[in-house]
């Protein structure tokens, strides 16, 4: 059988499914508008690549018939799954290190100075090493498994906050923690779960995980907070979008509280309800 114009052209470049230029400014426009993410020119064959898999798993034929679906709402929970397979989520344990310390010394002083158990909020948990990062040096600040305090851990993906709310990981991903830390704060799998790990339920019990887009009108999630992390996703959003949500923390944030930023966001050009505290950490002005 003779191939199409578009079938040879794929086979040309390797490629499952046709997928032009306007289906990616589709998937972009979809993705702005459910989640505030802006995919750059050169994300189009990580786009390609991940929403394949949807169009396997679907058994759809085309990206383009896949996008009329999903715009006509004819696959019920496919919104999620879109949305989940474009989301980045790269994390480690203790990422950016120099924000801990500086956690711990503001969530004592917080609680001196206040005595109200303390809450902090992590906007972007991704599979759970940023709230379980921010648990372990809670404990280890009040130097007890049961601190004074409560953490909300929040992401748009439902896939990794399951992984976030089992706390189990494999072993390498716990390499390069203090053997102190990993003694205290892991339990390590036996027989059929030889090399993983599993958070200790102290640290579990800790942490209250939900599902939010910060991009949604309604937030489940009430202040006011000493501490507010989200680190490494305002890159992803525009200047406008940024603007948006920053200005619906500042009333979520105690008086002294801290924001934590990742390495490459500046959010002094956004906001000016914020002022510098540190590297990459905010309070308000």
């Amino acid at each position: 059988m003779a191939l199409t114009t578009k079938q040879h052209a794929r086979q040309e470049a390797g490629k499952e499914f046709d997928f032009t230029r306007a289906d990616f400014e589709r998937v972009r426009g979809l993705i702005y508008q459910r989640a505030g993410i802006s995919l750059a020119d050169s994300k189009q064959e990580m786009v390609y690549s991940r929403l394949a898999r949807r169009l396997r798993a679907t058994g759809i034929a085309s990206f383009a018939t896949y996008l009329d679906s999903l715009e006509g709402n004819r696959m019920p929970g496919e919104w999620e799954s879109f949305v989940n397979a474009l989301t980045t989520n790269l994390t480690s344990f203790f990422r950016e290190a120099h924000h801990f310390p500086l956690l711990a010394e503001h969530v004592l002083k917080a609680k001196r100075q206040h005595g109200t158990p303390l809450t902090i909020w992590c906007s972007a948990s991704s599979t759970g090493e940023e709230p379980y990062s921010i648990a372990m040096t809670l404990c280890e600040a009040f130097n007890t498994l049961t601190p004074p305090a409560t953490i909300v851990a929040t992401d748009i993906d439902t896939n990794v906050l399951a992984t976030a709310s089992a706390g189990v990981y494999p072993q390498e991903r716990v390499e390069k923690l203090e053997p102190e830390r990993l003694r205290r704060f892991f339990l390590k799998g036996k027989g059929a779960q030889e090399g993983l790990v599993r958070v200790r339920p102290e640290l579990r019990q800790l942490i209250t995980f939900r599902q939010l887009n910060l991009l949604s009108d309604d937030w489940p999630v009430r202040g006011p907070f000493d501490a507010i992390f989200c680190r490494n996703v305002m890159i992803y959003f525009d200047k406008a979008t940024q603007r948006k949500i920053l200005s619906r923390f500042v009333p979520l944030m105690k008086p002294d509280a801290l924001l934590f930023a990742g390495h490459s966001e500046n959010f002094l050009y956004v906001s000016d309800a914020l002022r510098l505290r540190g590297k990459t950490v905010y309070e308000l002005s």
